[in-house]
């Protein structure tokens, strides 16, 4: 049984997405409605940009939306289809190009949304005041008993549940710094403040949930023709009501992803395609599940080697 999983931020870089347009009409097609949503060229900026640029939330949300729509129409393309996957799921902004693969959400919405969100979340807190912070070596119960300790004045709380191994933490700078000291004591390998311009899933971005409640109401929604394994609650559903809450409690909520393969794990699932940029979730998955096989998909190389497994099947 295969899922497809879509990646969040922090796998974008300049380039992505590009050699699948050259190779897909389709790919290409993604990006131009992408470009026409947005109201600007994002595709140049994503080919030929900054690395600076592409990197702000309100743009690198978006153009990883894009490059997993890409990818994912490109396997179209080759006659791979959503519904060949038992479940999708996406961590953090993922989670919209999970939506979107399912045809739940539009792609133009998709990336409206995305652009709203990132812009949400980084005017949530003054630059400076929030940070995140990676946890290495600590398991989630004693990440979250860190960060308990830590936001006696101000708000700490762990944010991402990655792998057995990685915990992110989020909240007010202080507090955040102080919880990778008290980390270090309680025997973490590395405890590493991320290079992120706001503190996301944190109580600190409430402002930014409550834009995406106002955004999330004007949008239409379908049925899912997958199950979408949801970050709030780590397991499947198909209802659009219950999708359109979930997303606005992402906002401030844990991106349960740990929690998430566990449980399409033992739904049946033992291969996961990671669709669009990088292979971090690749990398997270197979620390959850050892006996997981995971495939990258996010050059027109990984479609054909994705395609071969398939025949080899």
């Amino acid at each position: 049984m295969r899922a497809f999983v879509f990646p969040g931020q922090g796998a974008q870089v300049i380039g992505m997405g590009k050699a699948l347009a050259e190779a897909y009409p389709a790919a290409a097609a993604v990006f131009e409605e992408v470009d026409e949503a947005l109201g600007e060229k994002l595709s140049a900026l994503i080919w030929e940009g900054e690395a600076a640029e592409l990197t702000l939330t309100a743009n690198a949300q978006p153009a990883l939306m894009a490059t997993s729509m890409a990818a994912m129409r490109a396997l179209e393309a080759e006659g791979v289809k959503v519904t060949d996957a038992a479940f999708v799921a996406g961590h953090s902004l993922g989670e919209y190009s999970a939506l979107c693969a399912t045809g739940c959400l539009t792609l133009a919405d998709a990336a409206r949304l995305l652009r709203t969100r990132g812009q949400a979340m980084q005017a949530a807190v003054p630059v400076g005041e929030g940070a995140m912070a990676a946890i290495l070596g600590l398991d989630f119960a004693a990440v979250a008993a860190v960060a308990r300790e830590a936001s006696e004045n101000g708000i700490c709380q762990a944010a991402n549940d990655n792998d057995p191994a990685q915990v992110v933490i989020s909240g007010t700078r202080a507090c955040v710094e102080s919880a990778c000291e008290l980390a270090k004591e309680r025997g973490a390998k590395r405890a590493m403040l991320l290079p992120v311009s706001a503190p996301f899933h944190s109580q600190l971005m409430a402002p930014a949930a409550e834009v995406m409640a106002r955004a999330l109401a004007e949008v239409d929604m379908e049925n899912p023709a997958v199950p979408v394994v949801t970050n709030v609650l780590a397991h499947a559903t198909s209802n659009p009501t219950t999708i359109r809450s979930l997303l606005v409690e992402q906002v401030t909520g844990r991106v349960r992803w740990r929690e998430s393969v566990q449980f399409m794990v033992h739904e049946g699932v033992t291969e996961f395609w990671e669709i669009g940029a990088g292979k971090a979730l690749s990398g997270m998955i197979r620390r959850i599940e050892k006996e997981a096989a995971t495939v990258a998909v996010g050059t027109p190389e990984d479609v054909a080697a994705a395609l071969a497994s398939l025949n080899k099947e």
